[in-house]
């Protein structure tokens, strides 16, 4: 798979459910574009077990990543009416009621193999027939997209391995630090601690201080 870093991230139109329960179409990253960062990020399938751990986990942080110009959207290759019918599953049965962030339907699989998360492939076999080499779902696969369109940071996680939601909102603070200031953020760097200039005298006054 080619990195997607320091390119355009992919351009789609697709239903979503927002707010918790509207279903609408050609829902797009581009409504973004210009006014906010995206955490866009995947999950394999609705209605099974890391999953809402995930969704809910960021929710709870929502208002962090939204006081930061930052959105939040989800997509699975899931169909819309699937996501609608899991947003109104009470957390305490596995649903994720209560997630306000878009979440988009993935049901032709083409975001997730344009992102390089779709677990799986077609081809031909013997008979000519058309066959899925996986399960068609996407991996745990997270991208932090500028106001540009352009993509800084993609993690991608096999199917049972939950993210840090933290380090999510880490890098959207890395990313705008650095916008902001031109400095550069060193391994383990957190908002409100000391950055460094991207030159070799800069390294090496950071680490002489560290």
């Amino acid at each position: 798979m080619t990195s997607l870093v320091g390119k355009k991230a992919p351009v789609f139109k697709a239903s979503a459910v927002i707010g918790g329960g509207e279903i609408v179409t050609n829902f797009s990253l581009e409504q973004y574009i210009g006014k906010k960062d995206v955490i866009f990020f995947f999950y394999p399938k609705d209605f099974t077990f890391v999953c809402p751990t995930e969704l809910h986990a960021f929710q709870e942080k929502l208002t962090e990543f939204e006081s930061r110009g930052c959105a939040v959207v989800a997509c699975s290759t899931d169909t819309e009416q699937s996501h609608w019918g899991w947003l109104q599953m009470e957390k305490k049965h596995g649903g994720i009621k209560g997630v306000t962030y878009p979440v988009v339907a993935d049901t032709t699989k083409t975001i997730s193999a344009n992102y390089g998360v779709l677990f799986g492939d077609y081809e031909v076999n013997e008979h000519d027939e058309l066959v899925a080499t996986g399960p068609m779902i996407a991996f745990r696969g997270l991208f932090l997209i500028d106001k540009k369109g352009n993509v800084r940071h993609m993690l991608i996680n096999d199917l049972p391995l939950g993210r840090n939601v933290d380090e999510a909102l880490r890098m959207v603070d890395a990313l705008q630090f650095n916008e902001a200031n031109g400095e550069v953020c060193p391994a383990n760097w957190v908002k409100g601690k000391e950055a460094m200039k991207g030159s070799h005298e800069g390294v090496a006054n950071y680490l002489a201080k560290h």
